[in-house]
């Protein structure tokens, strides 16, 4: 007997056998792997790396300034800032792109629907007739590109890695912000500082001066003398103006970066004048390498590279064939049509556009791998700077401190014997001078010492960690 089989069969076992080879070649991805690059770094700091019993961690050590008005100014930045806005904002377009990238790859379904009606008139030998025709014709087509090398898959895979580098952007522009107020508010404390001096000595200076013109109209001094306290106090008083000019430009910074009115803003930071927060020790006991895992920005640099890598997959993808199925139904006057079938494209002849696509992806990788080398190597650049510099701070901080404190026991000394004529109004102004300038000297030393903590701090990467950072990728 003679097994006959079903014709549907027949015709099925083809189609089957097509699906069946596009499944195995499905699992094909072209293109290089990704591994993270090893950078060299140095094995150690080479700038001296300073711990003693007040040094802390990254983490939690904006509370360690023990000043809550800095803590508000930085939350009020972070919930007003357009830069962070931005960051966000980059990290919704670039979840909004792997969305489009996965929806290349799934099977797309479009239906539709029209309505015709026609007629025909005829008329002759008397008669006339007409014939009308119409209906409601639905259709529908759908279609899916096989992933068959993996071009969806690696374009996929570069989506995924933006979406981590735009998070990193974000925790850099937060750690960056946060910084920037600091460095504003504790300038804008030193400054008070600065002008509080300036005027202690104005009005000083103003007093003498007003004396030294009593005596000199009474003849007991001479004019010289009188003209050079009038110019001296001239000279303070402008002093005192600038300084207080230079308060008033790092207030309307600080209204800026927090959006707050500047009335408000001025409410706040009084309660606080001309004191100087002085925050614990940074103990950096981190390694050049560390930094990798340490600063958001070199972080999205290594994303960066990851998602060029997967570009260069997408790009060979392009040298191979493709596969996509379509099918389509339309139904209507009691006939219903329909079609389905497999579609090859096999790319012969493009005038080299798809192999010069590879070889620009390569370069893109080669671009991104060569701005990642430079932000490793910036990063440990600004830490050794910061570390020199917070070095030479804290080393100068005794020898200004003993100079203000000698300055200032001088110039009182001179000032005692000037009032019962022992000394020169001169030699009295001379040692006032050097008394106002070794009080200004140690008052921005210390200031340099908070700034360059700032400074390193934000060259740490601010706590940020890689390892424990969490974008809200939804991969």
């Amino acid at each position: 007997m003679i097994n006959r089989r079903p014709l549907s069969h027949v015709r099925r076992a083809p189609l089957r056998s097509a699906l069946l080879a596009t499944a195995l070649l499905a699992g094909c991805t072209v293109g290089p792997n990704y591994q993270r690059p090893q950078i060299a770094t140095p094995p150690a700091w080479i700038a001296p790396v300073t711990k003693d019993a007040r040094s802390s961690a990254l983490s939690g050590w904006w509370q360690r300034f023990d000043d809550p008005t800095l803590l508000r100014l930085q939350q009020q930045a972070e919930a007003f800032s357009p830069t962070l806005d931005q960051a966000v904002a980059r990290i919704l377009q670039a979840r909004a792109t792997l969305d489009t990238n996965r929806a290349q790859g799934a099977p797309t379904l479009n239906a539709g629907a029209s309505y015709t009606e026609s007629g025909q008139r005829s008329s002759g030998s008397g008669q006339s007739f007409q014939v009308t025709s119409g209906g409601f014709q639905p259709s529908a087509d759908a279609s899916w590109t096989l992933d068959l090398f993996g071009k969806i898959r690696r374009n996929n895979e570069a989506a995924r890695a933006r979406i981590e580098a735009r998070g990193n952007d974000l925790a850099d522009a937060r750690i960056a912000l946060a910084a920037e107020v600091a460095d504003d508010y504790v300038q804008y404390r030193g400054c008070e500082q600065l002008a509080d001096l300036y005027d202690q000595q104005a009005k000083s200076q103003a007093q003498t001066a007003r004396l030294t013109r009593i005596s000199q109209r009474a003849g007991f001094t001479a004019p010289a003398d009188a003209e050079l306290t009038d110019a001296s106090a001239a000279s303070v008083r402008a002093s005192y103006t600038d300084q207080v000019a230079q308060c008033d430009l790092l207030v309307k910074s600080l209204t800026s970066l927090t959006g707050s009115d500047e009335a408000a803003l001025r409410a706040m930071l009084a309660p606080g004048k001309a004191k100087l927060p002085m925050p614990a020790t940074l103990d950096v006991t981190t390694l050049p390498a560390d930094l990798v895992r340490q600063r958001p920005d070199i972080a999205s640099a290594e994303r960066e590279l990851a998602a060029s890598n997967a570009e260069i997959g997408a790009a060979t993808a392009d040298l191979y064939p493709s596969l996509s199925l379509s099918g389509s139904i339309s139904a209507g006057g009691g006939l219903t049509q329909w079609s389905f079938g497999p579609s090859l494209s096999l790319p012969i002849l493009d005038g080299g556009k798809a192999r010069a696509g590879v070889r620009s992806a390569r370069a893109g990788y080669d671009l991104q791998f060569a701005t990642y080398r430079e932000s490793v190597r910036a990063g440990i650049v600004e830490v050794e700077q910061a570390l020199v510099r917070l070095q030479s701070a804290r080393g100068r901080d005794a020898d200004l401190a003993r100079s203000a404190q000698g300055y200032a026991a001088s110039f009182a000394a001179i000032d005692r014997q000037r009032e019962v004529g022992s000394v020169s109004m001169i030699e009295r102004e001379s040692a006032r001078r050097n008394a106002l300038d070794a009080q200004r000297k140690l008052v921005d030393l210390r200031l340099t010492q908070v700034r360059e903590l700032i400074a390193l701090y934000k060259a740490l990467g601010g706590g940020w960690d890689a390892t424990t950072a969490s974008t809200g990728a939804n991969t």
